[in-house]
């Protein structure tokens, strides 16, 4: 599984982004995976910000609730995830993972938001 992560970008305080993340797997169904993006900013751990499970459960973490969306295509082995209302706290590299026995990762796309 290589995951392909894209759509960081600068943004500033309230605006919006959309990060895009494309699988490419052999052997096994993308539908199968249940996909997530997590972010890591400075000096701080990774944190999963979103969950979109194999089964259509969508999990977020709390201060993103509201203003992030995840989704995904699976005819198109992608996953997104919408960012309305950033703000500089929003700060971090975003990773998108794949889970299915194991999990996957894909590189960073740094989003930026400035005050």
């Amino acid at each position: 599984v290589q995951l392909q992560a894209s759509g960081g970008g600068l943004v500033q305080a309230g605006g919006s982004l959309r990060l895009s993340c494309v699988a490419s797997i052999s052997g096994s169904n993308f539908s199968q995976y249940t996909m997530n993006w997590h972010r890591q900013a400075p000096g701080k751990p990774r944190e999963l910000v979103a969950t979109y499970t194999s089964y259509g459960i969508t999990n977020y973490k709390a201060s993103v609730k509201g203003r992030f969306t995840i989704s995904r295509d699976n005819a198109r082995n992608t996953v997104d995830l919408q960012m309305n209302n950033l703000t500089p706290d929003d700060t971090a590299i975003y990773y998108c993972s794949a889970f299915r026995i194991k999990a996957y990762w894909g590189q960073g796309t740094l989003v930026t938001v400035s005050s």
